[in-house]
């Protein structure tokens, strides 16, 4: 919960309109400025406080138990010109929440927070359990001196600015290690621990042998992701009380998916017990991975639980991103964090130059021509299968006309792959023009590099024919001028002359141009590969030069 306290009739209108934008995540606190300073730092995970900065200093200041119990704090300007990230950067979150203040409000995001100020992530919000000397090796980062980064684990992490050596190391390890003075460990989530129990077994015995089963093999605890069991097991109080302490989420399987899986030490017990010739070492394994610490039994007597360690294989994460149409405010927040959190960006070397400010220091970036769309996705893939966090762009969204349908035809079940949405050339280009896409609607790519006229001739006969909207792709190039002028005699076959028809050059980009016509009107000529060209159908009117689609099922009438 984020607490709102204010003070001035200015700071209360600004505390409403976050509080009426966030009225799930946030609590006003009334009466005087220090009670409700003091009792929202013990209730809330973070504050917003429109006050000055200075008197929030003074106010906080007899509070502060240490970073990583103290809530984020952000302050907001009498004026409402700043939202400035005080307490808790990172740990409490202040950092983003002042970003999400700040465009909630039209406020200036003010962060301090050396890491973010130069855009590198900080080593405490990769989202990993971490040890060691963070500050240290930040300020080695920030400075520009040499860090290496020893993974002893792959791992898909944010672009940092590394080295193949230095004085100064980032280690990702899940290993029970203690880290050296000028290291920073990184604990991935690679461990998952299969459990087995007896009916009754108590939780302090299944805790007891899953730490004693890490602690012999070298494992830490902190890089545990998962405990897994059998359906049977999925409320027997012992395991989930152990999945409880070790604070990681309990996963369970049938017995028919655990007894396909082949193990080094099954037993009759389980199969006459719950169906599975193995739960520890099955339920451990049937993700794939490597058998760290094969079945043993804790050592009660008679003991009541086993279990089992592997080490699961790390997956990439490939992030297939739309940029938009090119207006850098068209691009949308999601993509801008997943071009940030991206180690290795794969694209066309235009769309590339589009947003290479957005990336942060240490990304590195495989950039290629027209033409190697193929060869882009494969790229990316294949950087995603060596554990990278890859992002593949493409404009507009990436599955429409772009790079998803590659990608995806590509990569198997390796990788975890994540869509991000972006405002298609469509869209964009029917905002200039009015609203042409009203009601039913397709696009429709006029290219036959890659699918055959016949193909394309006979989608734009069947758009025709159901009276859709069409918005035409790949309009017209040099060496394709005649496919335009065909497809819009198929549309002729089908409506009037008086048709209205958008041509949309460069939607969104300093250099756009938009106008509406008609269907006998349009010169083919004057269309190219940066054009939209959006055909109407039978109900499309153009009204105060706008060109404008009826939603209705009903067809409005005729004006009398």
């Amino acid at each position: 919960m984020i607490g709102l306290i204010s003070a001035t009739a200015a700071g209360t209108a600004a505390r409403d309109r976050l509080a009426a934008a966030w009225p799930d995540r946030t609590r006003v606190y009334e009466g005087p400025v220090k009670e409700a300073v003091r009792a929202a730092f013990a209730e809330c995970e973070q504050l917003v406080c429109f006050l000055a900065t200075g008197a929030v200093v003074r106010l906080l200041a007899p509070l502060l138990a240490g970073k990583a119990a103290d809530p984020g704090v952000v302050c907001v300007d009498e004026g409402g010109r700043f939202a400035v990230s005080l307490l808790g950067g990172h740990g409490g979150g202040a950092n983003e929440l002042a970003r999400e203040v700040g465009a909630v409000l039209g406020a200036e995001p003010v962060v301090t927070t050396a890491t973010d100020a130069v855009g590198l992530p900080g080593l405490d919000t990769l989202g990993l359990p971490y040890e060691g000397a963070v500050a240290a090796v930040s300020r080695a980062l920030l400075d520009g001196e040499p860090v290496a980064l020893a993974a002893e684990v792959a791992w898909p992490l944010p672009p940092l600015p590394l080295a193949p050596e230095g004085a100064y190391t980032i280690r990702v390890t899940d290993r029970d290690v203690v880290p050296g003075e000028r290291e920073v460990l990184l604990r991935p989530p690679s461990l998952v621990v299969g459990v087995g129990a007896s009916k009754g077994a108590p939780a302090e015995e299944v805790v007891g042998l899953v730490e004693a089963a890490l602690r012999e093999a070298g494992l830490s605890a902190r890089s545990v992701a998962e405990l897994a069991t059998v359906h049977a097991k999925a409320a027997e109080p012992g395991i989930v009380a152990a999945a409880e302490r070790f604070g990681v989420p309990l996963v369970t399987y049938s017995a028919g998916e655990l007894a396909g899986v082949e193990v080094p030490h099954p037993s009759e017990a389980p199969l006459a017990a719950v169906g599975t010739p193995s739960v520890a070492e099955a339920a451990a394994l049937l993700r794939g991975g490597e058998l760290l610490v094969p079945k043993r039994k804790s050592d009660a007597r008679p003991a009541m639980a086993t279990c089992a360690v592997v080490r699961r294989p790390a997956r990439g994460r490939l992030a297939v991103v739309g940029l938009g149409p090119g207006a850098r405010d068209l691009l949308t927040p999601r993509a801008a964090a997943e071009l940030r959190r991206a180690s290795v960006l794969v694209g066309l070397d235009q769309y590339v130059d589009q947003i290479r400010d957005l990336l942060r220091p240490g990304t590195r970036v495989l950039q290629s021509g027209l033409g190697a769309e193929e060869e882009r996705a494969r790229t990316a893939v294949a950087q995603a299968r060596e554990g990278h966090a890859v992002a593949l762009i493409g404009s507009g969204d990436a599955g429409v006309y772009a790079m998803a349908s590659p990608a995806l035809a590509e990569a198997s079940d390796d990788i975890d792959v994540v869509g991000v949405p972006g405002v298609t050339a469509a869209l964009a280009a029917g905002a200039i023009l009015g609203a042409p896409l009203g009601h039913d609607h397709v696009s429709i790519s006029l290219s036959d590099l890659h699918t055959p006229w016949e193909v394309i001739e006979r989608r734009v006969r069947a758009a025709a024919e159901a009276d859709l909207v069409v918005t035409f792709y790949n309009p017209r190039s040099r060496g394709r001028d005649w496919q335009l002028p065909k497809a819009l005699g198929i549309l002729a076959a089908h409506r009037e002359p008086a048709t209205p028809v958008g041509v949309v050059r460069n939607a969104s980009r300093p250099d756009e141009s938009g106008r509406v016509t008609t269907l006998a009107a349009l010169d083919p000529a004057t269309v190219d590969m940066m054009t939209v060209v959006t055909v109407g159908n039978t109900a499309t009117r153009i009204i105060a030069g706008r060109m404008v689609t009826p939603r209705g099922y009903r067809w409005q009438e005729e004006p009398k």
